[in-house]
């Protein structure tokens, strides 16, 4: 590999307790401390030699000492989003005060979007990367003129020019594999996630890399960290394609390793078998609204009813569920929010999340909110430890989804049933009974807290 500039890729310090987000940047910090892995910087970090990966709110670190580890550098490119632009690009002025002659860029969905607009904002950039961004950045870490580069967008004497789009990248085993960056500059143990075992690595399959190597990289993973009790592969398309995620299950299987994924709330039954007969230990599944217009409205593409027999099938299989649902999405009323509490209940899975809709630019809800202006974008960025509410109807306020929310919480854990199945984990691991009653506490004061909405 040619020459190319020292570069820092950085997932950069936010205010206190904000989390870093699900693979990317989350509005609000999260009701239980979670920290996810910087998976879109590894990758790119991983193509330049001369690289180095800092995620700032994982190892606690400030804005004064990621300026001071930025010393040296001469590219810096930070991930951003909707939420946490506006702190991201401070802290890209903050590196431009102290390093005048270091190139700053912004990645994110945020900016692939809002391109000149993210420009324009941040005054301290000198590029934004749009869209697949990994071999953008190559080039420019390898000096080739901004001009030249396809696929960014960036300043020049005042201007804001925009280079032609990027193609799709074709091979995509290609890629360098991200553990090698995740050994040389992440400790695996700072992160966690409450429905999987600590410590836990995160690994994307995304772009349908091919099964054998998925499998040949896993078997260096559990090579590499030996600790790792659990595997997650943070893809929302992992379970699209059956017959291949049977492959690299059966893969996973002979490597004896433990893993859990992304899956749609509608994999028979007999796959299912196959994924658990293999070190499945737990899916998370978007099952949103327990209202099929709202499912309709948002084009999910699911039946309630087929639903409730895949969570009925890995019940009977020993497979867990983590739930995840949406408040306020378009047709959401308060008898649609009691609707999906009932249907939460029914469906006996283990462990559920509930966020307010959250309409970011370039999403279909974001134009739709838009125009029935029903939409309050700045409050995404709310610095609030509770997670903050954009939306609001006519019959249903913001203050009325995110009492939902909390309601919708209080209803499912104050079961019977979900109770007694934490009580039995944490009576057989001791490790599991000190990381319950941590995130018993912060769920506590969750439920406590202010109720954040809509200014």
């Amino acid at each position: 590999m040619m020459g190319t500039l020292r570069t820092l890729f950085l997932n950069p310090p936010s205010y206190a307790g904000f989390d870093g987000g699900a693979g990317s940047r989350y509005q609000a910090c999260r009701e239980v401390r979670s920290y996810w892995y910087p998976t879109w910087l590894a990758q790119p970090a991983a193509m330049i030699a001369n690289s180095k990966l800092i995620d700032a709110p994982a190892n606690g670190l400030n804005v004064e000492q990621v300026l001071q580890m930025a010393k040296g550098f001469e590219l810096c490119v930070i991930h951003t989003a909707a939420p946490s632009f506006s702190n991201d690009a401070r802290v890209a002025e903050a590196l431009k005060r102290a390093h005048p002659d270091m190139t700053v860029g912004f990645v994110g969905a945020h900016v692939a979007v809002l391109t000149e607009e993210s420009l324009r904002a941040a005054p301290a950039l000198d590029f934004v990367a749009r869209e697949e961004f990994d071999y953008s950045l190559l080039e420019i870490a390898q000096g080739t003129p901004l001009a030249q580069v396809p696929g960014i967008s960036f300043r020049q004497d005042g201007a804001i020019r925009r280079n032609p789009d990027r193609e799709i990248i074709k091979d995509v085993d290609a890629l360098p594999s991200v553990l090698d960056i995740y050994k040389r500059d992440l400790k695996v143990e700072n992160y966690c996630i409450g429905y999987l075992q600590h410590p836990y690595l995160s690994l994307r399959t995304y772009r349908a890399r091919s099964a054998a190597n998925m499998i040949a990289e896993m078997a260096r993973a559990k090579e590499l960290f030996p600790q790792v009790k659990e595997f997650f592969f943070d893809d929302d398309t992992f379970t699209a394609d059956l017959p291949r995620a049977a492959c690299i299950s059966r893969g996973l299987g002979r490597l004896g390793l433990t893993w859990s994924c992304n899956a749609r709330a509608n994999v028979p039954h007999e796959y299912l078998k196959i994924f658990k007969e293999n070190g499945l230990r737990l899916l998370l599944v978007g099952y949103e609204s327990g209202n099929q217009h709202i499912l309709d409205n948002v084009h999910k593409g699911l039946r309630l009813d087929v639903s409730e027999e895949f969570s009925r099938s890995c019940r009977t299989l020993g497979i867990l569920v983590h739930g995840t649902f949406v408040l306020g999405l378009p047709g959401e009323t308060r008898e649609t929010i009691a609707e999906s509490i009932r249907y939460a209940c029914r469906l006996d899975i283990d462990t559920i999340q509930v966020s307010p809709a959250a309409p970011y630019p370039g999403m279909e809800l974001y134009r739709q909110a838009m125009a029935d202006k029903c939409c309050k974008p700045g409050n995404l960025a709310r610095n609030d430890r509770a997670q903050s509410c954009a939306l609001s109807y006519s019959d249903l306020s913001a203050a009325d989804i995110q009492a939902g929310v909390k309601r919708f919480y209080a209803r499912f854990y104050a079961r019977p049933t979900p109770i007694w199945r934490m009580l039995a984990r944490m009576t057989r691991d001791p490790e599991e009974r000190r990381r319950r009653l941590r995130e018993g506490r912060e769920f506590l004061r969750y439920l406590g807290s202010r109720t954040s909405v809509a200014a």
